[in-house]
C-alpha cells in the first residue's frame, strides 16, 4: 500500500490567516480605489435607469456573469425591474426577451469578451441603451456604452494574479452602489422592500399589522371597572396573556392589570379580600391600535419590558390583545 501521509503538506494556521488577512486586504483597497472614479458617467447611468420605462437586462459571461446576475437580483429587490440574460443565450434567441424600453447592463473585466461585445451591433440597430461595467475604458464595450462604470483593479487578490477576486469584488460593490443610489432616488421605502419579499422574515416584520395577530372576541382578556381584584386574577389565569383590560362604564379602557401588577400588590398587601381593581391597575395602561406595523409594537414591548398590549379602537374602546408570543409565532421577532 502507498504511503500518501509523506506528501500532505503541514498546515500553517499562521501562514492560512496572513494569506486571508492578504486578500481582504486587497479587496477593500479595490473598493476603496472606486470611489475616486465615480464620474458623471455614473450619474449619468443612474438616469438612464430612471428614465427606463423596461427592465434592466444584465449580462456577462463566466465570473462576471455570476456577479452580473447577483446585481440583476439586488436591482430587482430595491425598486429596479432587473433580470440577468446569459449573453451566449442571447445570441442564439434569448435577445428576444430584450423588449423596446429596456435597458442593458453588461459586465466584462476585459471590456472585450467576445459572447458580450458579439451583442453590441444587436444592440445598437434595436436603440436600445447600454451602459458597461469594465476594467478598461479604453475598451470596446465602454467605448460604445451610453454610460461607462469603471471597475478596474490594480491585481487580483490572487497571488498569481489569474483569477477573478478583486475584480469581482469591486464589480459587485459598485453594483450595490448603483442599486442603493438608484433606491434612494427613487425614495424606495422598507415597506416597498417587504412587498417583495412577503415570503420572508423581513416581510413579516414589517407587512404584518397588531390587527393581524391580535386575540379578538372571547379571547380578549376583560373586566369591568370597579370588579373585585379576585376577578381580574381569575380573567388573566383563564386567558393566559398574562393581563386583562379593565373596561369603563363607557367601554373604553380605563387601565390594565398584569403580572408586573400582581407582583407589586403582594409587596404592598397581606390582604386582598377587599381589594377591588381599581384599587391596584396600571391607568390609563400602554395601548397600541390595530394598524400599526407589528414591528412597531416589538419596539414599544422592549422598550417598557412588557410582554402584553391593549388594542383599541379610534374611540379608545378594545378591540383587541397582543402577546409577545403571538409576534414571534408569527417569524417578526
Amino acid at each position: 500500500m502507498n504511503d500518501h501521509s509523506s506528501t500532505t503538506p503541514a498546515i500553517d494556521a499562521a501562514a492560512l490567516r496572513d494569506s486571508a488577512r492578504r486578500t481582504l486586504g486587497l479587496e477593500r483597497d479595490a473598493i476603496d480605489a472606486l470611489i475616486a472614479h465615480l464620474n458623471a458617467d455614473f450619474a449619468r447611468a443612474c438616469e438612464l435607469i430612471l428614465d427606463c420605462r423596461g427592465r434592466v437586462v444584465v449580462t456577462g459571461m463566466g465570473k462576471s456573469g455570476h456577479i452580473g446576475s447577483k446585481i440583476a437580483a439586488t436591482l430587482a429587490s430595491t425598486g429596479t425591474p432587473a433580470f440577468f440574460v446569459h449573453p451566449g443565450e442571447a445570441s442564439h434567441g434569448d435577445l428576444g426577451m430584450i423588449t423596446p424600453g429596456d435597458i442593458v447592463l453588461a459586465l466584462s473585466n476585459s471590456g472585450e469578451t467576445a459572447e458580450v461585445t458579439a451583442l453590441l451591433p444587436l444592440l445598437k440597430r434595436m436603440g436600445t441603451p447600454l451602459i458597461s461595467m469594465t476594467g478598461r475604458p479604453a475598451s470596446m464595450l465602454a467605448r460604445h456604452a451610453d454610460a461607462h462604470l469603471y471597475a478596474g483593479v490594480e491585481r487580483e487578490a490572487c497571488p498569481l494574479d489569474l483569477a477573478p477576486t478583486s475584480s469581482t469584488t469591486a464589480a459587485l460593490a459598485l453594483g450595490d452602489a448603483l442599486a442603493v443610489a438608484l433606491l434612494e432616488a427613487r425614495g424606495f421605502t422598507a415597506e416597498d422592500f417587504a412587498r417583495s419579499h412577503p415570503g420572508g422574515s423581513l416581510g413579516k416584520r414589517l407587512l404584518l399589522t397588531v390587527g393581524d395577530l391580535m386575540h379578538t372576541g372571547k379571547r380578549l382578556p376583560r373586566v369591568q371597572e370597579g370588579c373585585p381584584l379576585r376577578d381580574a386574577l381569575l380573567e388573566i389565569t383563564r386567558q393566559g396573556l398574562g393581563f386583562t383590560c379593565v373596561i369603563a362604564s363607557d367601554g373604553t379602557l380605563a387601565g390594565v392589570y398584569t403580572d408586573g401588577d400582581l407582583r407589586r400588590t403582594l409587596d404592598r398587601y397581606q390582604d386582598f379580600t377587599n381589594l377591588s381593581v381599581d384599587d391596584v391597575m396600571t391607568r390609563p395602561g400602554l395601548r397600541i391600535q390595530a394598524d400599526i406595523l407589528a414591528a412597531e409594537a416589538v419596539r414599544i414591548m422592549e422598550d417598557n419590558r412588557i410582554t402584553a398590549l391593549a388594542v383599541v379602537d379610534n374611540d379608545s374602546r378594545p378591540v383587541g390583545a397582543l402577546h409577545m408570543h403571538d409576534l414571534l409565532a408569527a417569524g417578526v421577532i
